[in-house]
């Protein structure tokens, strides 16, 4: 219950910027994206572009150079990389029926839940193998201890473990 409030207050995206792909098919699932913005210059009194470039993740490879995207902050992909493509805005060269689509907010979320399930299920996995290894080892351990025990009352018994007779020594035998 709780989980799944979190993703569902994570889920809700809170900016969209929109920008012009400058570099792609570079990198895999990776785009460059320029955003425009200005800066104001207190001496001057006036805007001045400021653009910023952000490394996106494109998960199918969708993005074409020149194409007007918007993206969306997501989660962090890599060092650099912070932002998702959300949609294609404008596409350039190919048409947008022509590529692979990209993926939907609710596509995308669906994906990471269900990578996080796998991911639980895998710690859970290995969670039971380490402790079945540790009651293996102490089993074992448990063995060894019983057997030295064994080893050691035999001897003070003075048992053969081929034959399973007591040898006894006299005190006249022993000069």
């Amino acid at each position: 219950m709780a989980a799944s409030m979190a993703a569902d207050v994570a889920m809700k995206t809170f900016r969209e910027l929109h920008g012009v792909v400058v570099t792609a098919g570079l990198m895999q699932k990776t785009v460059k994206v320029r955003v425009g913005g200005q800066k104001w210059n207190n001496f001057l009194k006036k805007y001045f572009d400021d653009p910023k470039t952000y490394l996106v993740h494109d998960p199918n490879n969708s993005l074409r150079a020149g194409d007007v995207v918007a993206i969306t902050p997501g989660w962090r992909t890599s060092k650099s990389k912070r932002h998702v493509v959300k949609h294609i805005i404008a596409p350039a060269g190919v048409p947008i029926e022509e590529r692979p689509p990209v993926p939907t907010e609710e596509e995308r979320w669906a994906a990471k839940l269900a990578e996080k399930a796998a991911k639980d299920e895998r710690k859970a996995l290995r969670k039971q193998i380490a402790a079945a290894q540790a009651a293996l080892e102490r089993a074992e351990l448990l063995t060894r201890k019983a057997q030295r025990e064994i080893r050691v009352r035999e001897r003070l018994l003075g048992v053969s473990q081929t034959t399973g007779t007591t040898t006894t020594t006299d005190i006249s035998d022993v000069d």
